[in-house]
């Protein structure tokens, strides 16, 4: 093979036979040449490009290389997704370069059924696509041996790395990895795929764990990347946007992006009785059902996908023409990767159209444009505080073992940050007290009240650390169509009842409350729709971007519509007296006995803020404080003045020890964590205060 870069020459000789000649390949990209090298010496890294850009290659093809120079037999390579839906997505193509060296690759997760889970216990696969979930039910399972599945163990790719720090499912997948490796009696070699964060170096030391002796490196050839046309549009209802999107491009192939299941279904259904095929993919939908969608929409050509962030991991939906968005993600990072999804030919460029449905949307959309043509993208964060997360590894590690002790809770952890940090002792303590764990001379069991808080169905609540608002299921004769919210349901059930699911209107003839299901047939219109959910604060730089947006900034190399400019005009017509000059702040009146104060520093830290002045200076918050994630609202009386002098006794009093910055937290809050009942109340109090 003619000036074929040097990582290909690393790679196994089987491994660049089927390259060239089964995929036809000329050559690696260049970020799968520059992994080769430090991936065959056995190097932790993290692998960066944008969505399509080879990262699951560039992480596979050394793998097959050191299972086959080295002699792997097993199962010895995990690769760990977020989505169960990406996770069937990929294994048909890892299965194929696995057949390379006559090795196998199969999924495990929750939608594998019990006589498949037999089969890859019985013949396990040498590469186990799974989840953090998954994984720990297989540590625990009485069914299963672990020491056994898990022993030949050499090396995790976590795909999309960035989704699992930015949450406690990440320190969830670091407590596994921990327990694996005292399984399996060796460091495994971490990998993590993800597209462009703000801190890599600091995302590669998190995915290694607090043993940082371990070599690593981030992996980011560069190089040119292609033209975007990114457009803003104000269309100001759903309704107004399902016309556009059906005037707009016909004959080409659409994504469009929502960032609620209710806005998803709204739109979908619009844009079908506007004689539009349409599909919905959303995480409340049957498996089936977004199969049928995601595959109808990949084979077809003149049609519209709407999504959630599901569609935006990395699952191959086919060649797409063009990517729009309703209202605005909260990050530049998620608009990075929607972005990617256009743009694969060679002829075309990535492109985004945004569409403006309520004002709140588009202002998100101008600070996040602004953002992005500022070249901002933000850093993974990973949680702080995850006591929470150790409480269900400590309850996990002694339903794998049967029984623990102190040695072995600290030795199968020790590649555990948090446990690692110190609080394990101290919560250990708390689970015996509150009999989660009892003991017997050395040795700790689980004890009655975890048996009665987790023990339902072996135990299946230990197996994530997200809570799943209750759901019912929804079925048209036994075919499921997904899952809705089960006050959608509360009310007389006479055959009149509709909503809307899969894009679709359903009448209700039936609800079964004991069984959590619903029957449903065919309607030609649809109806109300709903999930629970909770708002989620936006960061400082988002909300300083709006700022500077409504102060006049362009976000350049983005085009906005007449009618988007004329909004973006009335916006700052109507924010002028509240952004002020830079970054000065600005006190104005709200309704009778209040103020607002404008402080445009996003959600968590206004939590803060307002926490600090109610402890130190009750008299300036008043009797109805309240705060977002643009003001803080305060008595009449407060000034700018009195402000800043309370917010220097708050920094003053912080600096001894004294954390008046904490937010306030009630009880409501403590019981809303899951696993908090196995933490002391003051280290949940940090878990909460902290986030």
């Amino acid at each position: 093979m003619p000036d074929t870069p040097a990582g290909f020459d690393a790679l196994a000789p089987s491994v660049q036979h089927h390259i060239v000649n089964t995929l036809g390949w000329p050559g690696l990209r260049p970020l799968q040449d520059a992994a080769v090298a430090p991936l065959v010496a056995g190097e932790d890294a993290i692998l960066l490009a944008p969505t399509a850009g080879g990262k699951t290659e560039a992480a596979t093809f050394p793998m097959l290389t050191r299972m086959s120079k080295e002699g792997w037999r097993g199962t010895t390579v995990l690769y760990v997704c977020p989505l169960r839906a990406l996770l069937n997505n990929l294994q048909p193509r890892l299965s194929a370069y696995a057949q390379w060296l006559g090795r196998t690759a199969e999924v495990r997760h929750g939608d594998t059924t019990a006589g498949q889970r037999k089969r890859l216990q019985s013949a396990p696969p040498d590469i186990l696509l799974t989840t953090p979930e998954s994984l720990e039910a297989m540590l625990v399972s009485t069914v299963t041996s672990p020491e056994t599945m898990f022993a030949n163990l050499r090396a995790i790719v976590v795909d999309e790395v960035h989704a699992f720090a930015g949450d406690d499912r990440g320190w969830h997948l670091q407590g596994v990895l921990s327990r694996l490796e005292a399984i399996a009696s060796r460091p495994l070699q971490r990998v993590g795929l993800s597209a462009t964060v703000g801190n890599p170096q600091e995302l590669l030391r998190w995915l290694q764990g607090p043993d940082g002796g371990r070599r690593g490196s981030v992996i980011d050839p560069g190089g040119a990347t292609k033209d975007s046309d990114v457009r803003l549009d104000w269309v100001e209802t759903l309704d107004n946007a399902a016309e556009v999107i059906s005037r707009l491009h016909r004959g080409e192939k659409r994504l469009v992006f929502a960032d609620s299941r209710r806005t998803v279904e709204s739109l979908t259904l619009a844009l079908r009785e506007r004689k539009v095929e349409t599909f919905a993919s959303h995480s409340s939908l049957s498996v089936d059902e977004r199969r049928r969608s995601e595959q109808a929409f990949a084979e077809a050509q003149d049609t519209v996908i709407v999504a959630t962030s599901t569609l935006e991991l990395g699952i191959d939906v086919g060649d797409l023409d063009r990517c729009l968005q309703i209202g605005a993600p909260s990050t530049v990072a998620s608009m990075l990767q929607r972005l990617g999804r256009t743009g694969r030919r060679a002829e075309t460029s990535r492109n985004m159209l945004f569409l403006g449905t309520s004002d709140e949307e588009f202002l998100r959309a101008c600070g996040l444009l602004l953002l992005w043509s500022e070249g901002f993208v933000e850093p993974i964060v990973p949680p702080s505080s995850p006591h929470h997360v150790l409480a269900q590894q400590i309850l996990g590690l002694t339903l794998q073992h049967r029984a623990v002790t102190r040695e072995t809770v600290q030795e199968d952890l020790a590649a555990f940050a948090p446990c690692a940090a110190g609080q394990g002792e101290e919560i250990l303590e708390h689970m015996l007290e509150q009999q989660f764990l009892v003991q017997d001379g050395e040795l700790f069991f689980a004890g009655p009240a975890a048996e009665r808080r987790y023990g339902g169905m072996h135990f299946r609540d230990v197996m994530a650390v997200f809570t799943a608002a209750p759901q019912f299921t929804v079925l048209h004769g036994r075919t499921e169509i997904g899952l809705i919210d089960p006050m959608v349901l509360r009310g007389p059930h006479d055959g009149s009842r509709t909503i809307t699911l899969a894009g679709r209107g359903w009448r209700i003839t039936a609800v079964d409350w004991n069984r959590k299901r619903a029957q449903v047939e065919p309607s030609e219109i649809g109806g109300r729709v709903r999930w629970s959910g909770l708002p989620q604060p936006i960061s400082g730089e988002l909300t300083g971007a709006i700022r500077r947006t409504l102060q006049g900034n362009v976000a350049e190399g983005v085009a906005l519509t007449k009618r988007a400019e004329a909004k973006l005009n009335e916006l700052r017509e109507e924010y002028a007296p509240f952004v002020g000059v830079g970054e000065s702040d600005v006190l104005a009146p709200r309704d009778p006995g209040r103020s607002q104060w404008w402080t445009w520093a996003g959600g968590r830290a206004n939590a803060r803020t307002h926490a600090a002045l109610t402890r130190v200076a009750p008299e300036l918050v008043g009797e109805m404080p309240t705060w977002d994630n643009f003001s803080v609202t305060l008595s009449e009386s407060a000034t700018l003045g009195t402000i800043r002098e309370a917010l220097v006794a708050a920094r003053e009093r912080a600096a001894h020890g004294d954390d008046v910055f904490a937010p306030l937290i009630d009880d409501k809050a403590l019981r809303e964590v899951k696993f908090g009942d196995m933490v002391p109340q003051e280290l949940l109090r940090v878990v909460i205060a902290c986030r």
